[in-house]
């Protein structure tokens, strides 16, 4: 469907070639494969060559490609290059710096001359994301210790006892009172569970279970395996020395009544559950998850059997739903919606979701219909846009940001080709989740890149990536429309514009699964 439509390759297809048209005035409309084939004609023609030490070859496939592929014995490991081509596409035509949108612009105000929307810069298009969703306060519910699992908290988890409420004893043995030897009272065991005891006198001692209540005026306990007691069992003693508050769990040596145990928005584990219940909470304020709901769009996919016809299969229904159910969202749908505008518009404005998820139609096609959707709609459009590859056509729209009435709402939508949809993934949806949930952008998890890799001239690349030895390896399949590299990734390498040397730091974004979420 259209430019930006879920072009899910085929096995046999290779990396698609992505060019970018040019921001000055043209005297007359051209086509993406016309601007392809100039740019073919225009670049110089080039051999394969040895890089030198027999090991390297770089390739230039007819579609403009500029990938320089590593032969590596692991398979995966790849790119040093430019798979798509944009270096030379983009010193063809010269394209300007892309300036950043700001809040409220429609489509119209942030285009330039051509017609079409500036790119946002990523890094502020992620920030962008995160505040609209801080916008939308987090609905707050009071539920179960067992219904909370797995969500966040929606107010700081706070002790309502001392832990532990009472001195304890930590081990199976005797509670004593002053130095030994020790005249043993009592012909029974103090119990963990029994209520308070009569004081213990100097010189005395008890035989006490583990978690049980320490008596008054005990001064420590002697382990079992560390105990003598006479054959008359009335004396007990001891080989080793003892010390005052010896295997005595003092009462408040975890925490005091009034303690912060957790912030708000911390994820409720079952190690949380544990604790809340151990301070003294039936209950817990959890902050509702975001309801999201997923619109597959394109004529072209199957959503089962094999591809035929010129008919593809879905790879994005399978895949977003799921995505967003690791980040804590409560995905209410996923329906494929074809190449209708009426229906998308109908399921756009009828959705009870917090979040709107769209894949495809992004671009400026025939059967492109996300932004006359929106327009119609009333749809503010916060993010038109992004300086990233791939998933350049991503976007972030919203409805009741300026009040009006009612919480606002949200929608995103995600270029068509699958690598590009998970772009669009990590730049715009998780940040704007974090925003709804509450919580700030992590804090970047950066690595060294082991090889030197290029970059787009004005654009950020985000590029599979697996950790060896410390270090960041690029992977190979990391075309727009492929899912291969991902797969095998341990996150996305954030590749600068212009690139980065060896050795050079580059933020790592993690998947989903890899966090464990």
């Amino acid at each position: 469907m259209g430019s930006s439509s879920p072009a899910h390759q085929s096995p046999t297809e290779s990396q698609p070639t992505e060019t970018t048209e040019s921001h000055e005035p043209q005297p007359r409309p051209t086509t993406r494969s016309t601007a392809r084939r100039s740019l073919r004609a225009a670049l110089p023609k080039r051999s394969e060559a040895p890089d030198g030490n027999g090991d390297n070859t770089v390739d230039r496939s007819d579609d403009g490609g500029n990938t320089a592929h590593r032969r590596d014995p692991e398979q995966g490991e790849l790119p040093v290059g430019e798979p798509d081509g944009f270096a030379e596409a983009l010193a063809l035509v010269g394209r300007q710096q892309p300036s950043a949108a700001v809040l409220g612009r429609t489509r119209n105000e942030a285009a330039d001359r051509t017609g079409e929307p500036r790119p946002m810069a990523w890094d502020s298009a992620r920030t962008m994301a995160v505040r609209a969703g801080r916008a939308c306060p987090p609905r707050i519910r009071q539920v179960s210790l067992e219904q909370s699992l797995g969500h966040l908290l929606a107010a700081p988890l706070v002790a309502l006892c001392d832990l532990p409420p009472f001195d304890t004893s930590a081990m199976d043995g005797w509670a004593v009172a002053g130095p030994g030897p020790w005249g043993i009272v009592g012909g029974g065991s103090l119990l963990a569970g029994q209520g308070a005891t009569t004081p213990l006198e100097d010189g005395s001692a008890v035989r006490i279970a583990t978690g049980a209540r320490i008596p008054p005026e005990a001064t420590a306990v002697i382990r079992t395996e560390h105990a003598r007691t006479d054959a008359e069992h009335r004396q007990l003693s001891t080989d080793r020395s003892t010390s005052p508050g010896q295997d005595i769990r003092p009462r408040g040596q975890e925490c005091r009544s009034g303690d912060q145990l957790l912030p708000a928005s911390a994820l409720v584990t079952p190690a949380v559950l544990g604790m809340a219940a151990a301070a003294g909470y039936d209950e817990l304020s959890i902050a509702v998850r975001p309801r999201a709901e997923v619109l597959i769009l394109g004529d072209e996919l199957l959503t089962e059997g094999l591809p035929h016809d010129g008919l593809i299969r879905d790879a994005l229904g399978p895949l977003v739903g799921p995505w967003l159910a690791a980040l804590g969202v409560d995905v209410i749908g996923t329906r494929l919606i074809g190449d209708d505008a009426d229906a998308l518009y109908q399921a756009v404005i009828t959705s009870e979701a917090d979040l709107v998820l769209t894949t495809g139609g992004t671009a400026a096609g025939p059967v492109d219909h996300v932004h006359p959707v929106l327009h119609k709609a009333g749809a503010e459009l916060l993010v038109d846009s992004v300086a990233v590859r791939p998933g350049h056509p991503m976007l972030l729209a919203a409805w009741g940001l300026r009040g009006g009435g009612g919480r606002p709402r949200y929608l995103v939508g995600l270029p068509g080709n699958p690598l590009a949809a998970v772009s669009g993934l990590l730049s715009l949806v998780q940040p704007l989740l974090r925003g709804l949930m509450g919580l700030p952008l992590t804090d970047p998890h950066r690595v060294p890149m082991r090889e030197p890799l290029p970059g787009h001239p004005q654009d950020t690349r985000l590029i599979p990536a697996v950790l060896r030895e410390g270090q960041l390896v690029p992977l190979r399949y990391g075309g727009p429309a492929m899912l291969r590299g991902v797969v095998a990734a341990d996150g996305l390498a954030v590749v600068p514009p212009g690139g980065v040397r060896s050795g050079e730091v580059v933020e790592l974004l993690d998947l989903p699964w890899a966090l464990g979420a």
